[in-house]
């Protein structure tokens, strides 16, 4: 058994790793041809952050790997033997905490180049090392004290329901739909500044494009995001009469009024078709299948692992398969997400008029050419990773000529240069 679980991981790594392959040799290929969307300066810079992003993922998926097979051989029993308390209880937190900061400190290396060096160099990284200390001290303390009590939770139904695994299930949901309502809340008290909009024309239009949905908001903010990152972006949180959009400063700094409604009407598709809820759904099966599976090992994988089954490691090995049965999911959500994508462009189009297709397409160019997104991705790398279809196949529903572009050529060409 104990076999099996490794081969399925070490699977689920290659097949990742191969899939960023695939997409370093794809990118490289077409970052030579003629520009698509971009100028053909941009094109390449696009290209080149494209790749160089899949180069430090397939680093940390070697790490990753490393890490796991660590965990399974020799790490769990190394926190069980250096961690001791009285208190069973405090002893499975403390063990499963260890855990969670152990991996937390490995990652941060690559949370520190991702930003201050890839981003850096590519114009993103507007964050300073005392900020970057800051948010990591932040994140640290709230992983501490929220983790524990999500820990003690989870333990608390182990050791006092049979049907353990479904109760868990219910509990972490229900800590999920949580967290989609007080995002924005905790965004603002401990991150990201918001405060009112103060342009009271575009305000108006903003609810008045709300309005045509029935969607009723706590108000429209505006979040300083620039002190950290020149991307654009935006973003509905909270649900009922809590509910707020967050427009990120650098979105307006960079649209245009109508542009920017035409964001917002998109936003607004995905609230009229329900797709929050649709992908908040999607999460519960996952989470659902995830504990079914860790809920009933047989307890020769424990013998195995020449430990017994406590709380503690049935919730290590439930983090540690996580990443696989969300890589194995990722498909089939990527299917429906995009979908939906298309779905809400239609309806965002629709909203702003008689030129709401162009202006949602200005917005989508201008977003590509800010965000420096490459527009070309191999249809493995798609399948796998996108929620939102290619830009360019948005752009040809929206009634725009984007030219030929010849992706056929790339195939089966695929130079790594890793």
């Amino acid at each position: 058994m104990l076999m099996s679980i490794v081969g399925v991981y070490t699977l689920y790594v290659l097949i990742s790793i191969y899939t960023s392959v695939m997409q370093i040799g794809f990118v490289n290929q077409a970052k030579r041809k003629s520009a698509v969307l971009l100028t053909q300066n941009d094109y390449l810079k696009a290209g080149n952050y494209a790749v160089a992003k899949e180069k430090l993922s397939i680093i940390n998926s070697f790490v990753d790997y490393l890490l796991f097979v660590a965990w399974i051989g020799f790490g769990i029993s190394f926190l069980e033997q250096n961690l001791f308390f009285q208190d069973t209880t405090i002893m499975n937190i403390a063990i499963v905490m260890g855990f969670l900061l152990i991996n937390s400190l490995v990652s941060l290396p690559f949370a520190y180049y991702q930003k201050f060096v890839l981003d850096k160099e590519y114009g993103f990284n507007k964050s300073t090392m005392a900020l970057f200390v800051k948010d990591t001290l932040i994140a640290f303390v709230m992983t501490i004290v929220l983790g524990s009590l999500v820990i003690w939770g989870i333990y608390a139904i182990i050791t006092n329901f049979a049907l353990w695994w479904l109760w868990s299930f219910v509990f972490i949901f229900a800590i999920v739909i949580l967290i989609n309502m007080l995002y924005p809340t905790f965004r603002a008290m401990f991150f990201d500044k918001l405060t009112p909009l103060q342009d009271a024309t575009l305000d108006e239009e903003i609810k008045n494009l709300m309005q045509k949905t029935g969607f009723v908001s706590s108000g429209v903010f505006i979040s300083d995001a620039s002190k950290r990152d020149a991307r654009l972006n935006a973003y509905f949180g909270g649900f009922g009469r809590a509910k707020r959009v967050v427009l990120f400063d650098t979105l307006l700094e960079k649209l245009t009024t109508k542009e920017l409604l035409a964001v917002l009407g998109h936003e607004l598709g995905h609230f009229a078709h329900g797709d929050i809820y649709k992908n908040i759904a999607m999460v519960g099966v996952m989470l659902f299948a995830m504990f079914a599976l860790f809920g009933n090992l047989p307890e020769s994988l424990f013998l195995e692992l020449g430990m017994s089954q406590t709380p503690y490691l049935t919730m290590i090995l439930l983090m540690l398969f996580m990443p696989v049965l969300g890589f194995i999911m990722m498909p089939i959500m990527g299917i429906v997400s995009r979908h939906n994508e298309y779905a809400a462009d239609k309806m965002g189009s629709e909203l702003g008029g008689a030129a709401g297709s162009i202006e949602l397409a200005n917005a989508l160019q201008k977003l590509v050419t800010e965000n420096k997104s490459f527009p070309l991705s191999h249809p493995l790398y798609i399948f796998f990773h996108y929620t939102h279809p290619p830009v360019l196949e948005r752009l040809k529903e929206l009634g725009v000529n984007v030219g030929n572009v010849d992706e056929s050529s790339l195939e089966g060409k695929c130079e790594a240069n890793i």
